[in-house]
């Protein structure tokens, strides 16, 4: 029997088709494509959308993150755990699940990675957007200061201290303000970091938390745009030690963990900031490892990311990949992603999370 016409190719039902059929050759279940089809031209036509099944949401979350370019964790994307709650609107319950999001992810230490599916964007009416870059940010971090001052804007009294949790901003539609939340003590699992060798490392007073839960971006499944579903996995080391507290735009503690352990900077050449990165890292490796919180080593993650573009060729699939993530910002060279080369990132891959021009401009990109 020929395949019924699926109607008119709008942009919403050519990524529904291929989004079905994709889903139906990956599923471990018969899916009647011609059926599933058919079901969604007709819920389109009527409501100008469609809604995922739970089992299409998982799928659709899941290749997402395989899609995700930039990530050097996707060997795990078949254990993302999906949350569909997409019948939450109201910025109170959104702020709630997303701190019911951070318990669940943190697991006593034992991260796990997650999804928390809020609703999706309506024909004419747009859901909630979550203001912040992370589920966590530290109001005190440059990176985190437009945000900090929006939120004192709106009545907020705190971010005086250096590793202080910026409140979470959840706004409902592009006219309101957006509504301010403290994130409550236990959903915010930290880790005070220590040195194995230097006693004195503690004295600096560094922190980080424990889940990187990214939350400005959409996900995107079949056509259908989800713009709040905050997912994490889990840090690898040199994203807290190379980056958040080391680069000058963020932390900048280089110096300060050179002058501890006496090196010469008095010039370049000495590479005192090569020597200062690599006790940070070292601490930071050592720290989470002491409290039992789950945090991968750049070289491990980079052996397990070849393995995963290995297993992805073996079915057949490309693995989008921006080479500047995925090379650790430590020792790159001696790494097992340094010296290969990869499918390029594809900006039209789909499912995908995007990155938006703002919380209520258009996602692009991969």
């Amino acid at each position: 029997m020929p395949s019924a016409p699926l109607g008119p190719p709008t942009p919403l039902l050519v990524a529904a088709e291929e989004f079905v059929r994709g889903f139906a050759a990956e599923s471990t279940q018969p899916v009647d494509v011609e059926a599933r089809l058919r079901e969604i031209r007709a819920e389109s036509a009527a409501h100008g959308t469609y809604t995922h099944t739970p089992e299409e949401l998982a799928f659709g979350a899941r290749v997402a993150w395989r899609n995700a370019a930039r990530c050097i964790g996707r060997l795990y994307w078949r254990s993302l755990v999906v949350r569909d709650l997409r019948q939450v609107r109201r910025p109170d319950d959104v702020a709630e699940q997303c701190f019911e999001h951070l318990r669940l992810a943190a697991n006593g230490g034992r991260i796990r990675p997650v999804v928390t599916v809020l609703a999706p964007d309506l024909p004419g009416r747009p859901a909630p957007r979550l203001l912040n870059e992370q589920l966590v940010r530290y109001a005190c971090d440059p990176r985190s200061a437009e945000r900090a001052a929006l939120a004192r804007e709106l009545g907020w009294k705190g971010g005086e201290g250096p590793f202080e949790t910026l409140p979470l901003l959840v706004q409902s539609s592009p006219e309101r303000p957006p509504d301010c939340y403290e994130l409550p003590d236990d959903a915010v699992h930290e880790v005070r970091l220590t040195h194995p060798t230097e006693p004195g490392f503690t004295d600096l007073g560094l922190r980080w938390y424990s889940v990187p839960a990214v939350s400005d971006m959409t996900l995107e499944i079949g056509g259908v745009r989800y713009p709040c579903a905050p997912f994490n996995g889990w840090y690898m080391g040199t994203e807290i030690g190379s980056r958040n507290l080391a680069d000058r735009d963020r932390y900048d503690r280089l110096r300060a963990v050179a002058e501890l352990f006496d090196l010469d900077t008095s010039s370049e050449r000495t590479l005192w900031r090569d020597r200062a990165l690599v006790e940070l890292n070292a601490a930071v490796l050592h720290s989470f490892a002491d409290a039992g919180v789950t945090i991968a080593d750049h070289h491990t993650e980079s052996r397990r990311f070849v393995t995963h573009v290995e297993r992805e060729q073996r079915h057949g699939r490309p693995v989008p990949t921006d080479w500047s993530w995925i090379v650790p910002p430590l020792s790159g060279g001696a790494t097992a992603v340094f010296h290969r080369y990869y499918d390029p990132p594809d900006p039209h891959a789909r499912p995908a999370f995007l990155r938006r021009d703002g919380a209520w401009g258009e996602p692009y990109g991969g």
